[in-house]
């Protein structure tokens, strides 16, 4: 009777340890694999920190794994746009990019991408889309570096605009469009 007993006891102790095993296995894999969702990659977060301030300098590699620094663009109005292949509002705002950089290209203006992302992921998505501007490619470092552009929550898309003397004039956490790109850069140029 008593072993029967210690048995039972030792059943329920060996249960409860299995159920807090997975429950803390379910919780690290949950946090392992989940991605950011549209609903926080278009956070209507606008960053003012950073907004007057000088641009941050920075060099990185192109896809194509040539150096570039974002002082090779001073004297440019900007737009530096931190982006991800697998961020659904960032790949919706690529065209309008693509648009702005075919018209005023011109007029002393350039987008500056930064994928964070792979090499191999960014240059799959890139050729296909007919970026026209430059992508440089950071995982890691491109994250500091939108941190340090102002996006303290490390939201995608995150796009800043940078006037000719490399003052931050706007810096948005969301999804911007075509005609607010637009507006946004007009007074610049």
């Amino acid at each position: 009777m008593q072993l029967q007993n210690m048995r039972g006891k030792t059943t329920v102790v060996f249960v409860i340890i299995a159920g807090v095993l997975a429950l803390g296995a379910g919780i690290g894999l949950s946090m392992y694999l989940k991605q950011p969702t549209d609903k926080m990659a278009t956070s209507p977060v606008k960053s003012i920190s950073v907004v007057g301030s000088k641009r941050p300098d920075f060099t990185m590699l192109d896809v194509e794994g040539e150096k570039h620094s974002i002082s090779d663009y001073d004297g440019k109005v900007l737009i530096v746009n931190f982006w991800a292949t697998w961020c659904p509002p960032c790949r919706r705002e690529i065209p309008a990019f693509i648009a702005l950089q075919e018209k005023y290209q011109d007029k002393g203006f350039t987008i500056v991408g930064v994928a964070l992302d792979s090499q191999q992921a960014a240059i799959d998505f890139v050729d296909p889309m007919g970026i026209n501007y430059p992508i440089l490619v950071g995982e890691t470092e491109g994250i500091a570096i939108s941190q340090a552009y102002g996006n303290q929550l490390s939201v995608l898309p995150y796009t800043v605009v940078v006037d000719r003397k490399g003052i931050i004039r706007h810096a948005f956490a969301r999804e911007v469009s075509l005609e607010e790109a637009e507006n946004l850069i007009k007074p610049f140029l």
